[in-house]
């Protein structure tokens, strides 16, 4: 098969290369998949580099997220019958991503959602139930909520904007350039503020009724300490992540002025500490995709066809030239028989 392979730790995605390397054997405890689309993530540009919490030993393919259709299923009795079948549609998660086969356990794979394409379903394994989870598990979000989501033309931010707005939400949406605030309100935020602008809590403010602040924050950048001042009374805000690259010092006198509650969201932590929740999560979502009150986030303005277009896909989402999820469509593996 075809597949970006690691051998050694490089300087940056341009090093990559694909190469040709006998296809993975699936345990018995997993699926084999026929990648029809690869997404892209941050975290794959630290573990090219040797610079994640996860490295696995060398060689490795890269990548991580992925859909496309299932080869072989499980062969345990435990998997009898298997929750997938061979020929059925899915997107998941699992290391090897950037690949045409890849192997993978049940957990790390759900059903691609009717109507939804490959290159749709590429980018929804980490970034819709992390917003989910944040919104809705941790923030009890509810009808007549505001919420402000900080880097809103994001995977994640793009994923919270919709699932604030199905839930009946009003939307402020934080970016750093005119285009990405447009794209936020193109996928339903209500109003949209640069944040590069000093006094862009203010303008939060003026925005709110009677000029209380918003109820929720949604944070993956690390503007926590800026939005204390343009949260309202009994406000929420919720830590997504720190792409900013700074880890936040907050004061706390000011949690107890107004209030806040400060809620933390690690989704990939649920899987060890609370499982029962991840097929909650995404039953939920599966309804809200199935429907249509939300849509894929994949970044349109450039197309990326191919394994050999993926250190590229990887140099521009790592120079933050993009939006939305990266998602690298394999057209090869749509006209090969399976």
């Amino acid at each position: 098969m075809k597949a970006i392979q690691v051998k050694e730790y490089v300087k940056g995605p341009r090093e990559l290369s694909v190469t040709s390397i006998p296809d993975p054997t699936p345990s018995r405890e997993q699926y084999l998949i026929a990648i029809r689309a690869s997404a892209t993530n941050f975290f794959d540009l630290l573990q090219i580099r040797g610079k994640y919490q996860h490295q696995p030993p060398l060689p490795w393919v890269s990548g991580a997220e992925f859909s496309g259709i299932v080869l072989a299923t499980p062969t345990s009795a435990a998997h009898r019958p298997p929750k997938f079948n061979v020929g059925d549609a899915v997107f998941g998660s699992a290391q090897g991503g950037y690949a045409t086969k890849v192997c993978a356990l049940e957990s790390q794979l759900q059903p691609v959602p009717k109507g939804w394409s490959f290159f749709d379903a590429a980018g929804l394994f980490v970034t819709m139930p992390t917003s989910y989870a944040s919104l809705v598990t941790r923030a009890n979000i509810k009808k007549g909520d505001w919420v402000l989501i900080h880097a809103a033309a994001g995977g994640v931010g793009l994923a919270a904007v919709q699932i604030a707005k199905a839930f009946g939400a009003t939307v402020i949406a934080t970016a750093g350039t005119q285009h990405k605030l447009d794209v936020a309100k193109s996928f339903g935020a209500d109003y949209a503020i640069n944040y590069k602008d000093d006094n862009w809590p203010q303008q939060v403010l003026e925005l709110t009724p009677k000029k209380r602040g918003v109820d929720i924050v949604y944070d993956s950048v690390g503007l926590i300490e800026k939005s204390t001042k343009c949260i309202a009374w009994n406000g929420r805000l919720l830590v997504v992540g720190f792409a900013g690259g700074t880890i936040e010092k907050v004061a706390t006198n000011r949690i107890l002025l107004k209030n806040i509650s400060v809620v933390g969201l690690h989704w990939g932590a649920y899987a060890k500490f609370e499982q029962e929740k991840i097929p909650e999560v995404w039953g939920e979502l599966h309804k809200l995709m199935e429907k249509k009150a939300i849509r894929a986030t994949n970044y349109t303005d450039k197309v990326y066809k191919g394994l050999e277009s993926v250190p590229a896909a990887l140099e521009a989402l790592g120079a933050r030239d993009t939006w939305g999820k990266v998602v690298v469509d394999l057209p090869e593996e749509k006209e090969s028989k399976l």
